[in-house]
């Protein structure tokens, strides 16, 4: 009875830094999310399947890739480079430690200063490379809140069920 309380706490604790992981860049959101599924899968209180857990781990992997391919992918399409790219991640890294204006604004200003020190004579090339930078961005973050937002209510669901 005290070990399946454990695993729900675990489970729940996994899948709020999970979400949390989202918007950190170094916490892998998405896989720590469906590692909470996992922990909280061996409770007794938590009433979910195998093939849940294959299909959810699926969708971990799935975005935790796409999450790494849509910012490099948009921003070679907006014409951006790799500093921008290390921009975006510097810039949202300052950011986190401002709230939420600097989760916001700190991946784009970064990406701007990235390619700026890449090519500082066009400024509006720099610009539209560091809007496609933030582009990718929030979609890999907006994917991944998505993900985790649904493991919690998987979690919550299976819980209460």
């Amino acid at each position: 009875m005290a070990l399946d309380l454990i695993f729900v706490i675990a489970g729940g604790l996994l899948l709020l830094i999970g979400f949390i992981g989202t918007i950190v860049p170094v916490i892998p959101g998405a896989p720590l999310a469906w590692a909470g599924l996992l922990v909280s899968y061996f409770s007794s209180y938590v009433h979910s399947s195998i093939v849940l857990l294959v299909i959810t781990g699926i969708f971990a992997l799935l975005v935790s890739v796409m999450d790494n391919i849509f910012p490099a992918m948009l921003t070679k399409q907006s014409g951006g480079s790799k500093a921008g790219i290390v921009g975006c991640t510097i810039g949202l890294l300052i950011g986190m430690f401002l709230g939420f204006p600097g989760i916001l604004l700190g991946p784009f200003l970064g990406a701007f200063v990235g390619e700026l020190a890449h090519n500082a004579e066009d400024v509006p090339h720099a610009f539209k490379a560091a809007f496609g930078t933030f582009k990718g961005f929030l979609l890999g973050t907006g994917l991944k809140m998505i993900v985790c937002a649904v493991f919690i209510w998987i979690f919550v669901l299976t819980l209460i069920k």
